[in-house]
């Protein structure tokens, strides 16, 4: 896809008269040539991107989208609440803690939801705004932008690393470079180190990591995730954008004319060419873009805005904060490149024009959608029981006499308390007339059940041996409710069958 200007119209040419410029569009090729958006990526691919650091209202937003997600990632795991870690999800004992909730492997249905909401509201930001998630708030990116700003700091900025490159290795080259990687793994190590704090308590990692005696998974995923951190944001950057992100290649489908991208005005820019800032453009016929590629060099990806949507354009404004640094020192107007829609740009919308045609019936849908399965999850989290039982039969003994006129069956109660408080388990059994239960070992029906835990109990469930039922198998529920110390009554039941002997 070639990036030349296209040329003014020659002097004397009628220039209502001159085709009107459009962006480059893709053409069919024939089977034996490959694309111009293939051709341009393999050149590209064995050249290194070198951005240039630029600054702005997009960078700031940015920087702020990074010191709130990086926030968030490294403290969440030393929060506290009620004397143990606030978000833990402990693997070994089959507990999830989320602050004052804890969930167990039974409610894999809650991870489920949270996945469809995840996947809604991506369909709504690209809808919207293309790759929005990709330029403020996908790790890749801000890792990235974490490692670059390191290298700004040690290497400085784009002129100075390229000759830094350029030049032969000797003691202060070698220096430069050690100290940036040496910055760059120890930012990694700690960012593995938090990861893997998520799964184990990490308060209790330190003394583990000094003595080596973490176990094998949790190395494995410490040096994993280190590793991907260094070569993905260190090294590979704009390529894992480029070439192996999923994203970018699925997100034409969920983008329309209508959809608020990263765009450069064509209509306003072209055709595009240098000048001095004492030049009437306007009359020499030429557009507001003067052509002097910063917002390439700016970009992350190393693409050309101006040649129109790319998918490997991640959203991140920075070519349209430098551009409008460009127009204020020029004195034109703002916002050559600006986040806009296409239909906005080709039609000569108004910014507010355009946003009104934002909320289209795809975009009410997700929002539709987003809304009904977060609130349904709110309110069953809110209203969700915190007992849960299961009965487990004892398959050794069916049913026996015993002494008294009664026979019994012996069972199982696998009972989870997912409250963080201790409560008083009350059981009680129907289907049959005249039923009792207690438990085997103690023979009551009432027992304290400790906070966040999972208890086998063994019980016994007795009838008559007058009570006139046949042999065989019959019908009856257990029941469990608890009462706990702010008298909040929570209950469990399950079914099971009560076998009479011959």
């Amino acid at each position: 896809m070639s990036s030349e200007a296209p040329k003014a119209p020659e002097n004397g040419q009628d220039q209502s008269q001159a085709p009107a410029w459009q962006p480059p569009r893709l053409e069919k090729q024939v089977a034996t040539r490959a694309s111009p958006q293939l051709e341009k990526i393999l050149e590209d691919g064995h050249g290194r991107i070198y951005a240039r650091s630029v600054k702005g209202k997009f960078d700031n937003i940015r920087i702020l989208m990074i010191y709130f997600t990086q926030i968030i990632f490294y403290g969440l795991p030393w929060l506290q609440w009620n004397g143990r870690q606030a978000v833990l999800f402990d693997l070994g004992a089959r507990k999830f803690y989320l602050f004052g909730m804890v969930l167990w492997p039974q409610d894999v249905i809650y991870l489920t939801v949270l996945l469809i909401i995840s996947a809604y509201a991506l369909f709504l930001f690209t809808a919207i705004a293309g790759r929005l998630f990709c330029g403020y708030a996908c790790p890749q990116s801000v890792y990235t932008k974490i490692m670059m700003w390191i290298e700004r700091k040690v290497e400085g900025d784009r002129v100075q690393r390229i000759r830094l490159d350029e030049q032969p290795w000797n003691f202060k080259k070698f220096r430069i470079k050690f100290t940036k990687h040496s910055l760059w793994i120890l930012f990694s190590l700690w960012t593995g180190f938090t990861f893997i704090g998520y799964f184990a308590p990490i308060r209790e990692l330190p003394g583990h990591f000094m003595a080596l005696t973490l176990g094998p998974w949790q190395w494995f995923w410490f040096w994993l995730y280190s590793g991907a951190t260094l070569s993905f944001a260190g090294f590979l950057r704009e390529s894992i954008c480029r070439y192996a992100c999923p994203y970018a290649r699925f997100q034409s489908a969920m983008v329309d004319d209508d959809t608020f991208v990263v765009s450069y005005d064509y209509v306003r820019g072209e055709p595009r060419g240098p000048r001095s800032k004492k030049v009437d453009h306007k009359e020499k016929g030429l557009g507001d873009c003067i052509n002097c590629s910063l917002c390439v060099q700016v970009c992350p990806t190393g693409i050309d805005i101006r040649e129109g949507l790319q998918y490997m354009c991640i959203g991140c404004g920075a070519c349209a904060d430098v551009c409008n640094q460009v127009m204020e020192k020029m004195g034109y107007e703002q916002d050559l490149i600006r986040y806009t829609s296409g239909r906005a740009i080709s039609e000569r919308l108004t910014q507010a024009e355009a946003r009104k045609r934002m909320f289209r019936p795809r975009v009410l849908i997700y929002i539709s959608l987003l809304v009904i399965v977060t609130g349904v999850l709110i309110f069953s989290m809110l209203t969700r029981d915190t007992l849960k039982m299961n009965i487990i039969r004892d398959r050794g003994l069916l049913g026996r006499e015993v002494a008294g006129g009664l026979i019994e069956n012996v069972y199982r109660l696998q009972l989870v308390n997912t409250a963080e408080e201790p409560v008083t388990i009350q059981i009680s059994a129907e289907g049959i007339a005249n039923i009792l239960i207690k438990r085997a070992d103690n023979g009551k029906d009432m027992f304290v059940l400790p906070p966040a835990s999972t208890e086998q109990i063994p019980v016994v469930v007795q009838i008559p041996y007058d009570s006139g039922l046949a042999n065989g198998m019959h019908p009856i529920t257990i029941r469990a409710q608890s009462v706990s110390e702010d008298n909040r009554k929570s209950m469990a039941s399950d079914t099971s069958n009560f076998y009479v002997p011959n």
